[in-house]
């Protein structure tokens, strides 16, 4: 098959490379589109240890079941792989589980590829009227999903004012799950003006360059966590709030602790997201709960490593490129 392979810092290429082949419990998956994660970035600058060169990159995938009884079935691809045994994975909490693995990292390739392997269980059937296009940002709007219904819980009820930072795909997914799961005040900041404006178009969040001073939101989600992000959700939150963190930029630095413990207010890392919050949202993008979802910009694969490249230059206004194989 063909595949984007990451082969080195900045580089990727298209080559020809085996077919996968299922393991017991799992079946295998036609690639119909895939989405260009944060992380995924991470990888191609050289930054996550967890990634390394080769690696077929990608695991925000849609396709086509092409192995076993379901053979023909149209899919999204929850890509944790996990042991389904053990306390969190009883629990419900299966992105806790010690065990797990994401498709796009050792010894799971991904989905810049005609086709992957993964546990049947986590593929989870689309109506043949929602494109692969679509159906492929229930991974990436999952994690916003998961992120809300923990800030939600914590506050008693949905957040009113929602402070949203940075509107890639996971800030922008985590603004229409808030507003989905009843906020009625969600503001996107996003310091990038091609994007910004690119917002604006899409749908009719406020969406700002910098954070609006004296807003006070219930709840902080920090979508690039970087330490100045984080110094900014620990300054700007109402006292008794919720930050929610989800990005993955930069391991340290930037909370106000002292402000955090004089003002009782809830720091809430948040990782991915359980199967039944997968699920949740595929019917949520089903139903049209999350907008039409067509704000991607979509590429041939073969144009990944373009598209990569246009990513970490701040040239591409989307909040979400997806490849076609």
């Amino acid at each position: 098959m063909k595949a984007l392979v990451y082969t080195g810092e900045r580089a990727l290429e298209m080559r020809q490379v085996p077919d996968p082949v299922p393991k017991p419990g799992e079946v295998l998956v036609r690639v119909d589109a895939v989405g260009i994660c944060g992380s995924d970035i991470h990888a191609y600058l050289g930054h996550d240890e967890r990634r390394p060169a080769p690696l077929i990159l990608g695991h925000e995938v849609a396709g086509t079941i092409a192995s076993g009884a379901r053979t023909g079935q149209r899919v999204t691809v929850n890509p944790l792989a996990t042991c389904g045994t053990c306390p969190a994975c009883r629990e419900g909490r299966d992105n806790l589980c010690p065990e797990r693995q994401i498709i796009s990292m050792p010894p799971r390739e991904g989905g810049f590829a005609e086709f992957i392997t993964s546990p049947e269980r986590n593929l989870v059937a689309i109506p043949d009227a929602l494109p692969a296009t679509v159906a492929c940002l229930a991974e990436p709007l999952a994690c916003g999903w998961h992120a809300v219904k923990l800030g939600n819980r914590v506050l008693g009820g949905p957040a009113t004012r929602v402070l949203i930072l940075g509107g890639g795909a996971i800030g922008f997914g985590a603004a229409l799950a808030a507003r989905a799961l009843g906020s009625t005040d969600v503001t996107i900041v996003e310091p990038n003006a091609i994007r910004r404006q690119r917002l604006t178009e899409i749908d009719d969040f406020p969406v700002v360059e910098r954070a609006p001073s004296g807003a006070a939101p219930d709840l902080v989600i920090d979508a690039a966590g970087f330490g100045a992000t984080r110094a900014v959700a620990s300054e700007t939150v109402r006292p008794g709030g919720v930050i929610l963190h989800i990005g993955l930029g930069q391991a340290t630095d930037g909370l106000n602790i002292r402000r955090m413990t004089l003002q009782e207010i809830t720091f809430i890392g948040t990782y991915t997201y359980s199967h039944s919050d997968f699920e949740e949202c595929t019917a949520a993008i089903i139903e049209g709960r999350l907008g039409r979802c067509d704000w991607t910009d979509i590429r041939d694969l073969a144009d990944g490593s373009a598209a990569f490249a246009g990513m970490v230059g701040n040239a591409i206004a989307s909040p979400k490129v997806v490849l076609v194989p």
